[in-house]
């Protein structure tokens, strides 16, 4: 019984993030939709997700002070119940006085910028609840990532049935209840956290030491410029390079779907076999061979296989995506002392995620100047050339 009582506040933490991770997945379905529906514009539908994913840097990088000087759950708790009201004031003003197109892009801005500091405080809570579970930091680091895998891969097509049965901006009701319900379970059963002692410092000085400790300390520049860039040729390669290869080679868009599904499941599975296994491996050397893996799988694409031998490699890549975030967020909070942890993993993810949107454009610059196939080729092969230089990269020997 003490140590069903101990690991409760893990199993707390563990479905509070996957409740409102799906529910950001949720509105990443329903909101575009909604914009569709009620405006009949692509371009306004643009113009909102544009201002649903800008936040989310913006947050990283200034918010994580606040985290720290809240503390870790009241962020959460604040954070779950504010984006829960700006969802909710969607369908409410649509359903009474309207709602003009300035109020929904407002309400999705808010929304997603008040959504990743709880994201991050969150996370925060990971190494305390991992250690009261009696478990390593890998392996709750893993099932942490699992749970955040499977409500990725629950929440769109949650968000597909729930529209089917009550229509889109009944949806939009559900999306808010989920932030509720995890803002309630984490103020209900985990243990309340002690915020930053003010020193007299300012919000700017606290922002400035956040950089300055990310920027002092090598082996977290080495893992940021890794995630950076393979971020950067993940949304190149699998946002851009994937599409255009089912519509122009498979001739199924519908296949998408069955990539992005397979490799999605892959990666959860190979994150709860980390977690159950993951504390008897070297955490480098599992790197870099699941790097290589991942890798494997774009150059592989180069070379057009039929679709099932895709699904195939597709599967085997995301066993190995698995253990990857697992891995280096272990390594993040053992190098992050707990009161600078809000500001460090803020800045971190926020640096990682720019990288997006830069290699989406340049995926669909390369794939109209030299052809789709040599695009995978060479990309995949930077892919390829960046896993095995973790091997060598002395910044990750101290992981």
């Amino acid at each position: 019984m003490a140590e069903d009582r101990t690991r409760r506040p893990l199993v707390a933490l563990l479905v509070a993030q996957g409740v409102s991770v799906a529910g950001n997945q949720m509105a990443l379905v329903v909101i575009p939709l909604f914009v569709l529906d009620t405006t009949g514009s692509a371009s306004r539908t643009g113009i909102t997700m544009f201002f649903t994913f800008l936040p989310t840097v913006l947050a990283g990088l200034f918010g994580g002070a606040l985290v720290d000087r809240l503390g870790f759950r009241k962020t959460s708790v604040v954070a779950d119940l504010a984006s829960a009201g700006a969802v909710a004031a969607i369908p409410l003003l649509h359903a009474t006085t309207g709602i003009e197109f300035w109020q929904l892009v407002t309400l999705v801005f808010l929304g997603a910028l008040l959504d990743s500091p709880g994201n991050t405080a969150r996370s925060a809570l990971v190494p305390e609840v991992v250690a009261r579970a009696g478990l390593s930091l890998d392996r709750g680091t893993a099932l942490f990532n699992a749970g955040e895998r499977i409500a990725t891969l629950v929440g769109p097509p949650v968000a597909g049935a729930l529209i089917l049965l009550t229509g889109i901006s009944d949806v939009l009701w559900v999306d808010a209840g989920t932030f509720v319900f995890s803002a309630v379970l984490v103020r209900v059963a985990l243990p309340s956290d002690r915020p930053k002692p003010s020193d007299g410092a300012s919000y700017l000085s606290d922002l400035r030491a956040g950089f300055s400790f990310v920027w002092r300390d090598k082996p977290l520049v080495a893992i940021v410029v890794l995630i950076a860039t393979m971020n950067s040729l993940d949304s190149a390669l699998a946002f851009v390079g994937l599409p255009v290869f089912v519509e122009r080679v498979l001739d199924s868009p519908a296949a998408l779907g069955l990539i992005l599904g397979v490799t999605g499941a892959g990666a959860a599975g190979g994150s709860l076999a980390y977690a159950a296994w993951g504390g008897r491996l070297p955490r480098r050397p599992t790197l870099v061979v699941c790097f290589v893996v991942v890798s494997s799988f774009f150059l592989g694409v180069g070379a057009f296989p039929p679709l099932p031998l895709l699904l195939v490699h597709g599967a085997i890549a995301g066993v190995a995506a698995g253990p990857l975030n697992g891995i280096l967020g272990a390594a993040e909070y053992e190098r992050i002392p707990e009161e600078m942890r809000g500001r460090a993993l803020g800045i971190i993810r926020a640096l990682a995620w720019m990288a997006i949107p830069l290699g989406g454009l340049v995926g669909g610059w390369l794939i109209e100047a030299i052809g789709l196939r040599a695009t995978f080729l060479s990309l995949g092969g930077l892919y390829v050339a960046t896993a095995l230089s973790s091997a060598v990269n002395p910044g990750l020997r101290q992981i």
